[in-house]
Parts: structure tokens; C-alpha cells; sequence
């Protein structure tokens, strides 16, 4: 199976191979997408300072609207909604970036792996 896994990969068939967990389960109850304004000249560097983090899960450029300026969003899941906002306050701190907001997850509607 390893054999044939790094095959695949070497194809270009896959990109990786990873488990996932049941972050409920676990304890893992809050869900934070920390949306910032970044400057655009300063995106790829703040980008990449907020990836370094654990706690970071995903990180990602959006283009801002005039109703909504925010252009990176993080996404941070911890124990609690306090944890969250401090991984928020101690990245802002690290990036120079202050303005931001914590949205929280309220609920979750569907949740499916791919179907291939």
C-alpha cells in the first residue's frame, strides 16, 4: 500500500494522504475564521507568518469588497471560544496587524468527505 501511495504521488494523482479526526470528540468545540485587513503589498508576507502558526488551519486571500475590506482569513479551532481569541490577539501581535475579526461557528449543517 506505501509502495502504491508514492506512486500516486509521484504521478500527480494525489497530493497528499491524511487522516482526519472528529474534532468534537476530541474537544475541539470552537471554530473561529479570524478575518483581517491586510494592506495588499503586505499579504504574502502576513500570509505567510499567519500559516507558521499551529493552531492555524487554513489561511487564505480573498478579494475585498467595499461593504466587507477584509482580504486574509485564518481559521483556528480550539477548546474554547477564548483560546480562539487569544491565537487571534497573539497573531496579530506577531504580524503587526490590528485590524481583525473573530467570527465564531454557531452551527454546523452538513459535514461529508469527498465522493468520487
Amino acid at each position: 500500500m506505501i509502495e502504491r501511495l508514492q506512486r500516486l504521488l509521484e504521478l500527480g494523482a494525489i497530493r497528499r494522504f491524511s487522516a482526519t479526526i472528529g474534532h468534537r470528540a476530541l474537544g475541539i468545540v470552537a471554530n473561529a475564521m479570524i478575518v483581517w485587513r491586510v494592506p495588499p503589498e503586505e499579504v504574502a508576507r502576513v500570509g505567510e507568518i499567519m500559516a507558521s502558526f499551529d493552531e492555524v488551519t487554513h489561511c487564505y486571500e480573498r478579494t475585498p469588497r467595499v461593504e466587507w475590506p477584509y482580504n486574509l482569513y485564518t481559521v483556528v479551532h480550539s477548546p474554547s471560544r477564548e483560546e480562539c481569541r487569544k491565537v487571534a490577539a497573539e497573531v496579530s501581535r506577531k504580524v503587526g496587524i490590528s485590524d481583525y475579526q473573530v467570527l465564531f461557528s454557531e452551527r454546523e449543517f452538513k459535514k461529508t468527505g469527498a465522493r468520487i
